[in-house]
């Protein structure tokens, strides 16, 4: 059966389980899958712009935010370079606190930390990876869906080994799922750098 909407997965959930009587927990196992995508993969579809007015060392992290790409001011598109939140700190003390345009940032509580603390209101342009929106009722299906609906059918199938006490199948899923997973990670491999990987640019002089 095709496999394009939320209720079309719990059916083929369900189906490969064979089991009728699961109707109420196969949620669970889709909300517990997606979880799990949403820390392994990282797509270009899941990439994001958010731009935020930098006027205060703290600026608050856009909605869905799990990673970040880059960071920089759009004034000269000069990078912002992320330090640890200790590396950020020790900086800040060395140098007295001191105001200017931002160079360096740190992700701390939920929130954007720069320093130099900006002494005027410049412009931040954020690249970041962000959540997938997640199926229900309402949100009958979303890209991974659309694209790898193999991602989440065997991802559910994993979670449920635990809660079947299903030993037998849960290497079998766990391996049709890590395949799938790789399948996703490797197409943006492929359509962000032709297949080919990163490529390292040497200067001869």
């Amino acid at each position: 059966m095709a496999i394009t909407t939320y209720t079309e997965l719990k059916a083929a959930i369900a189906n490969w389980l064979n089991r009728d009587d699961l109707t109420a927990v196969i949620p669970d196992f889709i909300a517990l899958a997606e979880a799990d995508i949403d820390r392994r993969v990282r797509h270009w579809r899941m990439e994001q712009r958010s731009t935020a007015t930098l006027d205060d060392r703290y600026t608050q992290l856009p909605q869905g935010f799990l990673e970040a790409v880059r960071f920089h001011l759009d004034t000269d598109e000069r990078p912002i370079e992320l330090l640890t939140p200790l590396a950020m700190q020790k900086r800040r003390q060395e140098n007295s606190d001191a105001g200017g345009k931002p160079k360096y940032y740190a992700i701390i509580g939920g929130q954007i930390e720069v320093w130099p603390t900006p002494d005027a209101a410049y412009t931040g342009e954020l690249y970041y990876y962000t959540r997938t929106a997640p199926l229900d009722d309402n949100t009958a299906s979303n890209w991974i869906l659309d694209h790898f609906p193999d991602v989440y059918l065997y991802g559910a199938l994993v979670h449920s080994a635990p809660y079947l006490v299903d030993d037998q199948r849960a290497a079998t899923w766990s391996a049709l799922y890590q395949s799938a997973i790789d399948g996703i990670n490797s197409n943006n491999e492929k359509a962000k750098f032709g297949g080919s990987g990163l490529r390292v640019q040497v200067n001869t002089y």
